[in-house]
């Protein structure tokens, strides 16, 4: 259940994140869906505590570098993403499409990080995106790992809502895929969340919890390649493996 007061204060980032310019007091509300009165609340706190500026007098307003200041402190103290990082890195490079690193929380996949190919057409994601269950190769190859009763836990949150002709829009379908990854020790999704798009992936413990490495864009690229790109999967997890045992 959403708090609604922080959901709003989040939805204001996101606004911004999505115009990139600076936006008056109206179209914030309108954004939100929000009355007049309560965004100029809200914008005033955002303000007094230093995340926002008005850039001139009825001129809109924008953030200032505070919460990135702030994000970039917080980043460096995250358990797992400082050592991983490099890894994606070297990983996209090997590769050159888009590659993530992701988990199963809360119902959904969540992706922790991202780092985006370079090629001029390339899947586009952002960290913190959430994805469902059922279209996912992180969750798939997540699933695979667990034990018949957690995954049935898992699974109790999934929708099965159909997006191409290609989802899995059923219990049983996706299970039988799981036993397939099981067996085969790497997930896919080819067009069941997009047509056109293939996202390959491998389960990674890290401490003693599932995540998965993702690499995804168009399909005649990632799947027609799958086995050079299925190696340099396998091996960015192998190297993170050791670099977490050292």
């Amino acid at each position: 259940m959403e708090v609604k007061l922080v959901a709003r204060t989040l939805d204001v980032i996101e606004l911004f994140a999505q115009a990139r310019r600076p936006l008056p007091l109206t179209e914030l509300a309108q954004g939100l869906g929000a009355p007049m009165s309560s965004c100029l609340a809200l914008v005033r706190t955002l303000v007094a505590r230093g995340y926002l500026y008005e850039v001139r007098r009825r001129g809109g307003y924008y953030p200032t570098a505070r919460l990135q200041a702030l994000s970039a402190l917080i980043q460096t103290g995250d358990p797992w993403l400082e050592q991983v990082r490099p890894h994606l890195l070297a990983l996209r490079d090997a590769a050159n499409e888009t590659v993530m690193l992701g988990k199963i929380q809360d119902g959904a996949v969540v992706f922790l990080d991202v780092v985006e190919s370079t090629q001029p057409v390339h899947y586009a994601a952002r960290p913190g995106e959430r994805r469902p269950l059922h279209t996912s190769a992180v969750a798939k190859a997540i699933l695979a790992r667990m034990t018949p009763t957690e995954r049935d836990g898992v699974l109790a949150a999934a929708d099965f809502r159909r997006y191409t002709e290609h989802t899995l829009a059923t219990r049983d379908a996706l299970c039988a895929e799981v036993e397939r990854v099981q067996v085969q020790g790497w997930a896919a999704n080819v067009g069941e969340s997009v047509e056109d798009l293939t996202g390959l992936a491998v389960a990674l413990d890290l401490g003693g919890e599932w995540y998965a490495l993702c690499m995804a864009g168009p399909t005649p690229r990632v799947w027609a390649q799958r086995e050079p790109n299925l190696q340099h999967l396998q091996a960015a997890a192998e190297a993170i493996r050791r670099t977490r045992e050292g």
